[in-house]
């Protein structure tokens, strides 16, 4: 069982969706600083993908400075470090690419999905304004 969730789907990458949703987990502080990581072979195995690909997948994490691997330990979740505003906001590339796409496919316009986005903003958190200072 994986720390994090993944559903691979066809017709994508499985490399970019498995580093993606473990890039979203980490960022979200879904997975804490410390927390052990799968290893290739549990990847792997968990996902049924190819050893090859997963090993990529925990190089590209340590290389990104996400992952760590501590002599000893094995793969964790590194320390000390918050995200970015960057990858927070890449984060959202390929959701907003999927509303954009699909509101445009519906005739819908800018105005009309910003409305519907400040309208799900507010159903989810009321308390909280639409625009957050940076």
């Amino acid at each position: 069982m994986l720390p994090f969730p993944c559903d691979l789907r066809p017709g994508e990458s499985p490399y970019r969706q498995v580093t993606f949703a473990a890039t979203r987990a980490i960022v979200a502080g879904l997975l804490q600083p410390g927390t052990p990581f799968p290893s290739v072979r549990e990847l792997s195995m968990a996902l049924r993908i190819n050893p090859n690909t997963a090993h990529k997948v925990v190089a590209e994490l340590v290389r990104s400075g996400l992952l760590e691997v501590r002599p000893g330990v094995g793969t964790v979740v590194a320390s000390g470090r918050s995200a970015t505003d960057e990858e927070r906001r890449a984060l959202l590339s390929t959701p907003v690419e999927q509303l954009v796409v699909e509101a445009r496919r519906l005739g819908l316009s800018l105005g009309d999905v910003q409305a519907a986005i400040a309208s799900q903003w507010k159903a989810i958190a009321p308390d909280t304004p639409n625009t957050e200072p940076r």
